[in-house]
């Protein structure tokens, strides 16, 4: 099972790269040159770590359907999670005369270099959704995410009170991780200290990868630990821990969950072998983000709420609030929302048990 899970994810991730490098031509080819699109316009360049996730490739539809809207292009280059590429990437980026660059950083330290370059040439920097460290990047457009820890701590603590709890922690070059483990350590420490959930694992997965979490738990579950509850630092972490489950019949014994409300996740959600994840509101953060790379373009300021230490300077930081999405409010916030399609989150729900949505 877990071979041919790997085959599909590794099946889908081909096409999903052909069609991105299809996509990309077309935005390359309409704003390399920067003298064919006008002086007075805008031309943004998007530098991300990955597509493998689900969620980037919203990111990155909206953030560019944004500010087509608003008469800017946009120059998208993705790394796939190589650092030493992305710099190239930024390299020809800032080539091409861009006004404004936003950088998803694979690495939050060795990304710092990318935003000196930029700052070189006289261009500003926005980080987006992770933190570039020791860089004084322009603005850090991002969700609150110690908040998204700390939602994901109370709601398994409150499936799971106590018993025995497995960290599955996101990639360590990325700020967002720690940001996540703080939440949730937080929300669990009294418990931990009393003794009423013991950690009995707890590891970090480079590059956010599915096959490094399923090994972890498959390991540790078959080393004969107990466990009882599981945080996966996304939903891609915790899916390869409700597969390791399914491969032993333990996905109605031990709690699951996870963060960014993932279609197959909020699809587990309603199924019951994830008690919860958490929704980021995409929507907002890359038509904001898109909007504010505008404005810093032109030379303008930005509102934001609040202000974070990158290690070293005090950086501008426009935070955004997650939601819990939980069974009993998937309608509410996701569907309502739009995020996802009822037909699709309730597809292996018996369409009798499908519930009511504002638009029936």
């Amino acid at each position: 099972m877990h071979c041919l899970k790997c085959f599909v994810k590794i099946l889908c991730l081909v096409v999903v790269l052909d069609v991105f490098i299809v996509g990309c031509s077309s935005i390359n080819e309409k704003t390399t040159d920067k003298s064919s699109v006008g002086e007075d316009k805008i031309v943004i360049g998007f530098s991300m770590d990955t597509l493998v996730h689900e969620r980037w490739l919203s990111d990155r539809d909206i953030f560019v359907a944004r500010a087509n809207e608003l008469g800017a292009e946009v120059i998208v280059q993705t790394a796939n999670s190589d650092s030493v590429e992305q710099e190239k990437q930024v390299e020809y980026l800032l080539d091409q005369n861009i006004d404004i660059l936003v950088l998803v950083p694979n690495d939050a330290a060795k990304a710092a270099n990318l935003v000196k370059a930029a700052k070189n040439r006289g261009v500003r920097v926005i980080s987006y959704d992770r933190l570039v460290k020791n860089a004084n990047v322009d603005l850090y457009i991002s969700f609150d995410n110690i908040l998204v820890g700390e939602l994901m701590g109370k709601a398994i603590l409150k499936s799971a009170p106590k018993g025995n709890y497995l960290v599955i922690n996101g990639s360590p070059s990325d700020n967002n991780s720690y940001m996540f483990n703080e939440g949730y350590k937080k929300t669990l420490s009294s418990e931990i200290e009393n003794s009423s959930i013991k950690l009995v694992g707890e590891t970090w997965v480079k590059g956010w990868l599915y096959e490094d979490a399923f090994k972890y738990v498959e390991d540790t579950i078959n080393s004969g630990t107990q466990v009882d509850a599981i945080i996966g630092a996304n939903d891609t972490l915790a899916s390869a821990a409700i597969d390791v489950l399914a491969e032993k019949r333990l996905t109605s014994r031990v709690k699951v969950i996870g963060q960014d409300a993932d279609l197959d996740a909020c699809q587990r959600v309603v199924e019951g072998t994830q008690i919860a994840t958490v929704y980021k509101p995409i929507d907002k953060i890359a038509r904001t983000a898109a909007e504010y790379a505008i404005t810093m373009a032109k030379g303008g300021l930005v509102q934001t709420n609040d202000s974070i230490n990158d290690g070293k300077y005090d950086v501008p930081y426009f935070k955004i609030a997650p939601e819990l999405v939980t069974k009993d409010n998937m309608v509410d916030v996701i569907i309502n929302d739009r995020f996802h399609r009822l037909e699709d989150v309730y597809i292996n729900i018996p369409k009798s048990q499908w519930p009511k949505t504002k638009q029936q």
